[in-house]
């Protein structure tokens, strides 16, 4: 069977049967394109002839090119593919069976955006909001912008998420949005401040029509779906509207909702069910990252700043 044929065999399956989201798909898709080049360099072009020897070479190869991270992240993708060669009986053996990995991964924190910059960027729009002078049309979008930034923070969604967001989403009436997570994985998700609640409910009004037209909740002036990419450079407009040369991206508003929950004692594993993540080793790096509270834990708790030398 040619490994060309039966990658995209495996990628149907990943796609229709193990219904991944296409983003996952995408990266699966660089991974085998690449696993198969690196064969057919060493004249493999067919699956029976994969060998614990060439898979050995490979991973060799990864480690010469890759982040541990990255590296993982391609073995798993082959592991899988081979797994799915197995039990379509496309192959008798595997040879990953007697191949170890270890990996001793370097710790990357999350970085965050503070609470101080947050609230420049929502005092900024507020005010221009109220008070600024601009033209109606231009006032719609600034409320656009300002919902989008409240709910980035508010609830911790990731920047796909929020731009997939349909209409039907919302519950108007008890004020919370269905999030369709990684995985094809639903989570619902409170909006509990008053503000925001108003914010949204004038947004869906005044956009309505743009709404119905394009069945998503953010639309573009050009009345299409609000991309990741957009977002991520309106979130570069205030940022150089408040005067900020900081990197500045949607996923920190998201690493900034988990770490500023943990920091206000709330238990990590509802912080888990939040942010949709599957296992709470993943939610656990914010552990890492809550530093403000640790300080004052230990100078508030810590008997030594109570000695008197």
């Amino acid at each position: 069977m040619k490994l060309k044929i039966q990658i995209q065999d495996y990628l149907e399956f990943c796609q229709y049967e193990k219904n991944l989201n296409l983003k996952t798909i995408k990266a699966y898709r660089i991974d085998m394109e690449q696993f198969r080049t690196f064969c057919e360099k060493d004249k493999i072009a067919d699956v029976v002839l994969i060998t614990k020897n060439e898979i050995r070479k490979y991973i060799k190869y990864l480690h010469e090119t890759y982040k541990t991270k990255t590296i993982k992240r391609k073995i798993a993708s082959i592991k899988g593919f081979i797994k799915y060669m197995m039990s379509e009986e496309v192959i008798g053996c595997n040879p990953f069976s007697t191949i170890e990995t270890h990996f001793k991964e370097e710790k990357v924190l999350p970085k965050i955006v503070s609470k101080f910059i947050v609230e420049k960027i929502l005092e900024y729009q507020y005010k221009m909001y109220r008070t600024g002078e601009m033209t109606p049309w231009a006032r719609r979008y600034l409320l656009r912008d300002i919902v989008i930034i409240e709910l980035l923070f508010a609830t911790g969604v990731r920047v796909s998420e929020l731009c997939s967001i349909r209409p039907g989403y919302i519950d108007i009436y008890n004020m919370s949005v269905l999030i369709k997570g990684k995985g094809a994985k639903e989570r619902i998700i409170q909006i509990s401040n008053g503000q925001i609640e108003e914010m949204l409910k004038k947004y869906m009004r005044e956009f309505s029509a743009e709404i119905k037209k394009t069945g998503y909740l953010f639309v573009t002036k050009n009345t299409t779906r609000f991309s990741e990419q957009a977002a991520r450079a309106m979130i570069r407009k205030y940022r150089d509207k408040i005067g900020e040369t900081i990197k500045l991206t949607p996923h920190m508003f998201r690493h900034a909702f988990a770490t500023y929950l943990l920091e206000e004692d709330v238990d990590i594993r509802y912080i888990q069910k939040m942010l949709g993540h599957s296992s709470i080793s993943t939610t656990q790096m914010y552990c890492y990252v809550s530093m403000e509270k640790q300080r004052k834990i230990l100078a508030e708790k810590h008997p030594r700043n109570r000695m008197v030398l």
